[in-house]
């Protein structure tokens, strides 16, 4: 498992560095205003149905479904559930896209209700999400074929396919600003694009896996394709609940006056670094693992495998989170502070981001917690826990919108604890079902990686405090220097306390290597 962790942090990795880059070119030229706002809605809605339907609910179905048909059945019935329900997405999500646009008015009305008491910002946001919506087809197709090849533990090509997202979008920014009405209407249009290039990009790497995908096949609804639609149905809530809250975070950020959504962007996208790199990583790559386990009856592999996710996600999410509550201010000024995002945007991004810091954990944990289930067939409940960490986050967000202190920070913080939540309740039903058990070596490490990284934090917090990071570019060179001292620290202290072994990590990766 770590080694197709390993291919999949790394792309995603390179993805992330790229979005970065994106992200500073959309900070200098839109900043954190109404047209920012009006953009980031634009790619809120169709990049919430895609991790809804495309790679929440409908993954969770789907890749247990074809692992155990590739593994029991054979290659060629476990492409024809492929597609099968290539065809069967492939239509109703056009029919979904079409009435979408068409609509597009009443849903943002339900998901920015803020803006519209400003006409032209709300009118804005509708023509930038008619833009992007059929990114939705595009991409929910992607992720169909890319669980194909996780299925047959070819990671790399739908790990790489982002990357794709963040080229074309920046290729826009830079080349077809000029010509459209706004460098919003640009990075809409790039984004549209980078659906078609991503979906063509993992059929061809399916083909290549001797999978060619037939996309003009007359879909059969026959008893493995209602099955994976019977787990999909439920799962749409249960396998998306942190995309859920941050929809939520979308309604209640646009009654905040105009820039609260974007700080909101700019500060998830940083903790989206560590959370897609480490968590996505390990979700995709222990979900067909655990399915393979528990169809074959290898259940104490199964419980191993679980035990050994939540290590990795533990050893790698506490320094990441730690760091990014210690450094939350020097990280965005670097990143973002220059051309239309001031000191003050700057600011407003890092309170929220220490509040997101605060959830990474278990932000990761659910990736880790979440295939246990999904990998017996159970996405009903899951999406019990879904609807009330959804109702909780709500609950949570229009309490910190009533006392109005915090600000966007406090939408922010609401995710985090709705997380923990999130996470808590998930293991217990774990643990009462006898699904998962922390074996000894967990209990170990856990408490000594958690006491490394707050003494990495300490270290980082006092360098900061020594050696103030100049905001933009020139304070690169010295965040750079603080992050390698903090890697070291932590790495160290964690192999000293005995929650790391460093020999047997360098081990694996010579493995990998050879």
């Amino acid at each position: 498992m770590l080694r197709a962790v390993a291919t999949i942090g790394g792309w995603t990795m390179a993805s992330r560095i790229l979005g970065f880059a994106r992200d500073m070119l959309i900070a200098a030229k839109l900043g954190a205003g109404p047209m920012a706002d009006a953009f980031f809605v634009a790619l809120k809605l169709p990049n919430l149905f895609r991790r809804l339907f495309g790679e929440g609910a409908f993954n969770a179905a789907f890749v247990p479904a074809f692992a155990a048909s590739l593994t029991r059945d054979g290659p060629a019935a476990a492409q024809r559930l492929a597609e099968n329900m290539a065809g069967i997405m492939g239509l109703w999500l056009a029919l979904l896209t079409v009435l979408g646009i068409i609509l597009m008015p009443q849903l943002l009305a339900v998901l920015a209700p803020g803006f519209t008491a400003r006409p032209e910002q709300f009118a804005l946001a509708v023509e930038l999400t008619r833009i992007t919506f059929p990114y939705l087809l595009l991409i929910c197709l992607t992720a169909l074929v890319s669980g194909v090849l996780n299925g047959l533990s070819r990671f790399a090509a739908a790990a790489a396919a982002p990357v794709l997202f963040n080229i074309t979008a920046m290729a826009a920014l830079l080349g077809l600003t000029p010509f459209v009405a706004s460098p919003a209407h640009a990075l809409s249009w790039g984004i549209m694009a980078s659906g078609a290039l991503q979906l063509a990009l993992v059929w061809w790497a399916a083909r290549a896996a001797g999978m060619a995908l037939n996309p003009l096949r007359r879909p059969e609804l026959d008893a493995p394709e209602r099955q994976v639609l019977r787990r999909m149905v439920p799962g749409v809530l249960g396998a998306g609940v942190t995309q859920l809250n941050l929809a939520v975070d979308v309604v209640i950020a646009s009654l905040f006056p105009a820039g609260a959504v974007s700080f909101l962007y700019y500060a998830d996208r940083v903790a989206q670094l560590p959370l897609g790199v480490v968590g996505a990583a390990i979700g995709t790559a222990l979900l067909p693992l655990l399915a393979a386990h528990i169809a074959a009856g290898r259940r104490l592999q199964a419980h191993r495998s679980q035990n050994r996710a939540i290590e990795i996600s533990l050893a790698l999410a506490l320094p990441a989170a730690v760091a990014l509550a210690v450094l939350a201010a020097p990280i965005l000024g670097v990143l973002f502070q220059r051309g239309a995002f001031d000191a003050a945007a700057t600011a407003e991004s890092a309170r929220a981001l220490m509040a997101y810091a605060t959830g990474l954990v278990a932000f990761v944990l659910v990736k880790a917690l979440t295939p246990g289930f999904f990998a017996r067939g159970d996405t009903r409940t899951p999406v019990l826990v879904g609807v009330g960490v959804v109702a909780l986050n709500l609950a949570l967000n229009l309490f910190f919108l009533w006392w109005g202190a915090l600000g966007a920070a406090g939408i922010a913080l609401a995710t985090s604890m709705a997380a923990w939540v999130n996470v808590a309740v998930l293991a217990w039903l774990l643990l009462r079902a006898r699904h998962f058990r922390l074996d000894r070596r967990l209990r170990r490490t856990a408490p000594r990686l958690l006491g490394a990284a707050l003494a990495m934090g300490a270290l980082l917090g006092l360098l900061a405090w020594l050696w103030p990071v100049a905001p933009g570019l020139m304070g690169a060179p010295l965040l750079a220097l603080f992050c390698a001292l903090g890697a070291a620290a932590y790495f160290g202290a964690a192999h000293a306390a005995g929650g790391l072994d460093l020999r047997e990590l360098a081990r694996m990766l010579r493995r990998r290597r050879s």
